[in-house]
């Protein structure tokens, strides 16, 4: 495990050289669509649960904020160290191990999805979209999706060979997990049989976990959500290694 946070010191020297580009990307487009879902459509959509439309989609904001930052960086930028810069075959001929490395990604993975959660976060505060002190635990909770979406970014990125494959991935299966999460509309709107699917989708989980501590609304249901994210991490934890070992050993 000290070869992972080797491998994590790595990737956060490398991050501190390119933080303000990573950030300007990582801030508008969330901030964008706040402000235009929230001040322009939200002026012709009634209260939801007692709050009004920035209020509800503020807090999904910080999940899918977060969950781009992680998915983006195990997917392409991970492409990038394995294929083209070599970057793992590097680590592999020192005393790291296939498992180190896949460590190292994912534990950076999570840093990135907690960064930007948090730049969110303040900015939604300044915006006063923040209700509750509970919101403070928002950085620590970060950390049970910031796994299940680096887990599930680096399995996929270990099977390819083309970059060109990312965009599936992004378009079939981050896009939709994003549209279906409850971030612009409650899942209780959808048919039923989406309203199941929707408990196979951590994004669903991490913004009703946000959503409930930003206006205070904590209750049991949230301890749910936090053990689905576990439970997810626990099953897709080995598959990454077992990809990757494949990709590099094999």
């Amino acid at each position: 495990m000290n070869m992972a946070f080797s491998i994590l010191k790595r990737h956060l020297i490398v991050f501190r050289r390119t933080l303000w580009s990573n950030m300007v990307f990582n801030v508008i487009e969330p901030f964008l669509y706040l402000s235009a879902m929230g001040f322009g459509l939200g002026a012709f959509v009634q209260d939801m649960g007692g709050m009004t439309y920035i209020q509800f989609i503020a807090p999904g904001m910080v999940a899918s904020a977060s969950m781009w930052a992680a998915t983006f960086e195990c997917t392409y930028a991970s492409f990038v160290r394995l294929h083209f810069q070599r970057t793992f075959h590097a680590m592999l001929a020192g005393p790291a191990t296939v498992a180190d490395v896949v460590a190292g990604e994912v534990l950076f993975g999570i840093v990135k999805n907690i960064v930007f959660g948090i730049i969110i976060l303040v900015v939604i505060g300044i915006m006063g979209q923040v209700q509750s002190v509970w919101s403070l635990l928002i950085p620590l909770f970060l950390i049970l999706p910031g796994a299940v979406f680096s887990l599930m970014a680096l399995s996929y990125t270990g099977i390819i060979n083309n970059i060109d494959y990312l965009n599936y991935y992004i378009t079939l299966i981050t896009t939709p997990m994003y549209l279906f999460a409850g971030v612009f509309f409650p899942v209780s709107t959808m048919p039923e049989w989406l309203q199941t699917l929707a408990w196979f989708n951590p994004l669903y989980h991490s913004v009703e976990v946000c959503r409930g501590l930003v206006v205070g609304q904590v209750s049991i249901i949230l301890w749910q959500h936090a053990a689905s994210l576990v439970f997810f991490s626990v099953v897709l934890a080995p598959l990454p290694v077992y990809f990757m070992r494949k990709r590099l050993i094999s």
